[in-house]
């Protein structure tokens, strides 16, 4: 087990039925189909995209956060298909600290076939195991239900809600707050 996680290359991970993997110019229209859907963009803090340029910036944010090892953005790959369906990830890490937060989004195309149990399960498994955090957090918009769900089905904990703590599409939003400690964290479970 590393005692800590380099940021030097990117790791890439499998499931059974995805690879789990860095972004690649190619996969900018994936990216854009994935961020133009309003289903999508309705708990995140960014209206649909318009353009393929702003899957590009997305893609870029991605790189940025690797770079300055505040995070991590795998594209959720299908290992049939090879179509990007979703990201996954680690952002705002906490190194003093020793905690992450975990994002994720998926196609509504994909939505109830436990694609996100299956790929949540997996980086959280490389969270505690491979960069070594102590928890995990999540912060997921309170009208958020199916991300609420997921969240108590692979043992987070709330641990509270930040009323009005972000101003999105002109107004304010609560966000509940999950963790999950390493403690509380069963290899086997991937």
């Amino acid at each position: 087990m590393n005692s800590e996680f380099a940021f030097i290359d990117f790791p890439q991970l499998k499931t059974e039925r995805f690879i789990l993997r860095r972004a690649e110019e190619k996969d900018r229209y994936d990216i854009f189909e994935l961020y133009s859907k309003e289903a999508v963009a309705k708990y995140m803090p960014f209206i649909p995209f318009t353009s393929v340029d702003n899957a590009i910036n997305e893609m870029n944010w991605y790189q940025k956060i690797f770079k300055e090892q505040s995070g991590l953005r795998w594209m959720i790959e299908d290992s049939e298909s090879k179509k990007v369906i979703g990201t996954c990830g680690f952002l705002n890490y906490e190194k003093m600290h020793n905690r992450i937060e975990i994002g994720y989004d998926l196609n509504p195309d994909f939505w109830g076939k436990g694609i996100m149990t299956e790929v949540v399960k997996c980086i959280m498994h490389f969270g505690f195991l491979t960069m070594n955090v102590n928890k995990i957090e999540a912060k997921v918009e309170a009208e958020n239900e199916a991300s609420i769900r997921l969240m108590h089905r692979l043992g987070f904990h709330k641990e509270g809600v930040l009323r009005q703590h972000e101003f999105e599409k002109g107004k304010y939003v609560d966000l509940a707050v999950f963790s999950r400690l390493k403690s509380e964290y069963e290899p086997s479970e991937q």
